[in-house]
């Protein structure tokens, strides 16, 4: 029979094997998938390692690092990278292994290395750049044109940012007293939702793009790793897609993110951004007191050079003017002349017209009334026989009704033969509700008799 083991005896069995097997410190690559830190000061992770497709995972364990080292450790990251250790960051940890009969295989972390995190990001980033590039869309929103005169504005930032407070100040207090309609998209600005709270954004943006001239995104300064999340695959792709220009403020003063280099135009701050847009402005005005002024040069020159001309045909148009005045009066007269005898003539076999028509009016009048009069008579006539007739109709056939009732008056009924029988006061119709032993009663003409049913005999047809 083989050795027996106690589960707690087996698991020290494998906890001496890795440590004689594995007794160094290692130096591994991970993603941190989930952290947190303890009363006592301790931090617990999670780390993973993801597939090619970067959704699924291939590996996964649990690791600590102790109190004693996590201050250190967690300082040392924060003042090399600005950003604080958190889920999604790809590090390069120090660790050895650890086995516990209770918790498990973990690793304890003694250092981490925050340079591979740095360059990490920047390596994604130009991984992102090269893809877009690939895509042919890189290029895609910076071919929009700003409008000459962008005063309709769809603003993507966090309400309570200091930045968004910054633009908006600026936009207002513009010395040139310009007015902007602007519209907030309240935004999530850093950490693992900005991506899809900025799309989200974009997308009720579409759904009104008809009401803006311009999407500005824009939030405060911040550290390198904070700007990451703006080194972002989908969210620059959906900005490459837009179909407005996307001005960028994102508060950084050294390198761009990606979302800066797809927008239409990318500037360091909001207040720059607010700054820009005052300029489009201030250029259109002094494009068009520019425009105006050249009109009106222009309108002088052309108004100096018509003046110069009627002067010049001012002494060749006055005596022609006297001889075609002249001429026109003289043909006035004329016509004065011959509309005056025309208006007799016209005058004259008008009143004749007019005696005409009057006499046809009195003649056709007494004609039209003699008909109507003859006409009336013939339908007096016509009225008073139909009435008479009708009248007839109805008492022959009022004394045919009188006939017929005096006929069916039950009286008369009686006395041709026939009765009419009853039981309790009501007329009997059929045989159905009699039965024997009741008293039933027939009326005749000259009285009624009373009888007790002894049986019935129902006639079926």
């Amino acid at each position: 029979m083989t050795e027996k083991f106690s589960l707690s005896e087996l698991q020290h069995i494998v906890r001496d094997s890795l440590y004689l097997a594995l007794p160094d410190f290692y130096w591994v690559v991970a993603e941190i998938s989930e952290i947190k830190q303890n009363y006592s000061g301790h931090c617990y992770l999670e780390l993973i390692e993801k597939q090619s497709d970067d959704t699924n995972i291939k590996a996964k364990i649990k690791a600590v690092i102790w109190s004693s080292r996590y201050g250190f450790i967690k300082s040392f990251f924060e003042n090399t990278t600005g950003d604080t250790l958190r889920e999604g960051f790809k590090i390069l940890v120090k660790a050895k292994i650890e086995y516990h009969e209770l918790y498990g295989l973990s690793l304890v972390i003694t250092d981490i290395d925050p340079s591979y995190t740095v360059g990490e990001m920047a390596a994604r980033r130009i991984q992102i750049i090269r893809r877009l590039e690939q895509e042919g869309v890189f290029e895609m929103n910076k071919e929009l044109e700003i409008p000459i005169v962008p005063q309709r504005i769809a603003v993507i930032s966090s309400r309570n940012a200091a930045g968004y407070q910054d633009f908006m100040n600026h936009l207002r207090e513009n010395s040139s007293g310009y007015v902007f309609y602007t519209a907030l998209f309240d935004s999530v600005m850093q950490g693992s939702d900005t991506e899809q709270s900025i799309i989200n954004a974009l997308n009720r943006i579409v759904l009104n793009v008809s009401l803006f001239d311009v999407v500005v995104i824009i939030r405060g300064g911040g550290s390198q790793t904070d700007l990451s999340w703006f080194d972002n695959y989908n969210l620059a792709y959906f900005i490459t897609q837009f179909p407005l220009p996307v001005i960028t403020g994102i508060g950084h003063e050294k390198d761009l993110s990606v979302t800066d280099m797809v927008a239409c135009r990318a500037l360091k701050t909001p207040t720059a951004v607010a700054g820009f847009l005052i300029d489009c402005l201030a250029e259109t005005e002094n494009h068009l007191i520019e425009m105006s002024l050249e009109i009106q040069n222009f309108a002088r020159e052309i108004l100096d050079e018509f003046k110069e001309r009627l002067e010049k045909s001012k002494n060749t148009i006055a005596p022609l003017t006297r001889v075609m005045i002249s001429q026109i009066r003289k043909t006035l007269s004329d016509i004065s002349l011959e509309i005056l005898k025309l208006g007799k003539e016209k005058t004259y076999k008008a009143g004749l017209v007019v005696i005409n028509q009057q006499m046809k009016l009195v003649s056709a009048s007494s004609s039209f009334s003699s008909a109507k009069e003859y006409q009336i008579r013939t339908l007096k006539a016509e009225l008073i026989s139909k009435t008479g007739d009708n009248l007839n109709n109805r008492g022959n056939s009022l004394s045919s009704m009188e006939n017929k009732l005096t006929i069916l008056n039950p009286e008369n009924v009686l006395k041709r033969g026939f009765t009419i029988t009853s039981l309790n006061g009501k007329i009997v119709k059929s045989t159905e509700n009699i039965y024997d032993g009741d008293t039933i009663d027939t009326l005749f003409s000259d009285g009624k008799i009373s009888s007790i049913v002894n049986g019935k005999n129902n006639r079926k047809s």
